[in-house]
């Protein structure tokens, strides 16, 4: 958030104070309610100049705005009070709200008894308003378990997938994904890039063919979020970016099955359909309440590439948002490194040669560069085979030597399973021959009796 918005976001909270206890101390219809209710139409109309929606929440002794702490309770005098005796720890306000539904939701808050939402939810103690919703907050989602942990950090990532899923059914049931269930996804996710981003990224390297929809959702999203992470990106701003990630493809709900599960390739007009979702995904977006004003952007632009080519056909950007240039730089990469039923998986480095093709025109080589650090030829997780036989899981990539990682040894070179296993930087260079020195090829987990990556 801004500093303008920021002062912004301050002005209305004010505002709402200053409206609620003018309906305290004044008759109905006093000249004073009608002034400053007036004034907080008018600021509710800035910030909706900027965002479709503004969400304001009480946690603890703070109140936010759209994630951004902006008050202390104790400065608002009754307005917060008023509100938890109300049971209300969230509200939500659309663009186009009236100034006779911010009454109505005034004369609410002031005129509920406490006693009657103590035991309840409080959104059923309000009346129904089309742009005006209550309720809890949905505080940011706390691992159970240590993130250095890597059982931890898998049930996590397999508890997004499931979410995912649930967040795919909402926009396909009801034309819009659920927020509530994706922020508290991404709450998760974001939390364990901060603390423990190798592990993390090391469990997009499973394939799971039968999930591969939602999958590549939170993959994309991990790798969209590692990427910002090492720009600097943290806090609410690293989060806007990973659920935009994550609702990246969200328009192809409205795609016809046979067509985005078709073995082979699309026809002309089939090709037009699928290429439909960009738009979809940003109206789809645009219309869901609580999602960052991020999220439809990237939807729409993450088939546009920095040489004007890509799609929705005919449309081209003198620059693209950095959200839309590294999640399509996540989504390229999993997508190809992906088997499907139409498509082999490729070797990662055909994939970061594929990023790198046309001389930087297509994608920005600054930022494949440092996606290149990031994963390696052979990223973190991927099981391996050394030059001197053994078998090792990759633990860091080397930026200098990508061929060159940071393994654990598994097995040593005559097949036996190490109860000790050993830690190896391949790039330092060894006196000893015998000693490995590079990685040859990769290997499929699945031919080994072990999960390579509870061993990292």
């Amino acid at each position: 958030m801004t500093a303008p918005r920021t002062q912004l976001a301050d002005e209305l909270l004010r505002r709402f104070a200053a409206s609620l206890r003018s309906c305290q101390l004044y008759s109905k219809g006093h000249p004073i309610i009608t002034r400053n209710l007036e004034t907080l139409s008018g600021a509710l109309q800035l910030l909706h100049s900027l965002q479709p929606s503004i969400v304001i929440g009480l946690v603890g002794d703070e109140v936010i705005v759209d994630d951004m702490p902006v008050a202390k309770a104790e400065t608002l005098g009754g307005f917060v009070r008023r509100l938890q005796q109300s049971g209300v720890e969230r509200i939500t306000i659309d663009r186009g709200v009236k100034i006779e539904e911010i009454t109505t939701f005034i004369d609410a808050v002031t005129t509920i008894d406490a006693r009657n939402v103590a035991d309840g939810d409080a959104a059923e103690a309000f009346p129904a308003m089309p742009h005006i919703r209550v309720g809890r907050v949905t505080v940011e989602q706390r691992v159970e378990g240590s993130l250095t942990d890597m059982a931890t950090i898998k049930k996590l990532y397999n508890d997004a997938v499931s979410a995912a899923g649930d967040v795919w059914d909402s926009a396909q049931t009801e034309g819009r994904p659920d927020p509530t269930v994706s922020r508290t996804m991404i709450d998760g996710l974001a939390q364990a890039v901060a603390q423990n981003r190798r592990a993390l990224l090391a469990l997009t390297t499973l394939k799971n063919y039968d999930n591969y929809t939602f999958t590549h959702m939170v993959n994309v999203s991990i790798l969209t979020m590692g990427q910002a992470a090492g720009l600097g990106i943290d806090g609410p701003l690293l989060r806007e970016f990973g659920l935009a990630a994550l609702m990246h493809d969200i328009g192809k709900v409205k795609t016809p099955i046979e067509i985005l599960n078709k073995p082979e390739k699309l026809s002309d007009e089939e090709s037009a359909i699928m290429k439909r979702h960009v738009v979809d995904g940003a109206e789809i977006l645009r219309a869901t309440p609580d999602v960052p004003t991020l999220a439809p952007v990237v939807a729409f632009e993450h088939h546009l590439r920095t040489d004007g080519s890509g799609y929705p056909d005919g449309v081209s950007r003198p620059s693209l948002n950095v959200g839309t240039m590294l999640c399509s730089i996540a989504d390229v990469y999993d997508a190809m490194r992906s088997q499907r039923s139409y498509q082999q998986a490729f070797p990662t480095d055909r994939i970061l040669a594929v990023l790198k093709r046309n001389d930087g025109k297509q994608f920005d080589q600054h930022l494949v560069r440092r996606f290149v650090q990031l994963i390696g030829i052979y990223p973190t997780g991927t099981l391996v085979r050394l030059n001197t036989g053994e078998v090792a899981v990759v633990l860091n990539a080397y930026a200098p030597d990508p061929y060159r990682p940071q393994v654990r040894v598994l097995i040593s070179r005559d097949g036996k399973r190490l109860e000790l296993p050993i830690d190896l930087n391949l790039w330092e260079p060894a006196e000893d021959p015998q000693r490995p020195s590079s990685v040859i090829a990769p290997l499929d987990p699945a031919d080994y009796q072990f999960d390579p990556l509870l061993l990292m």
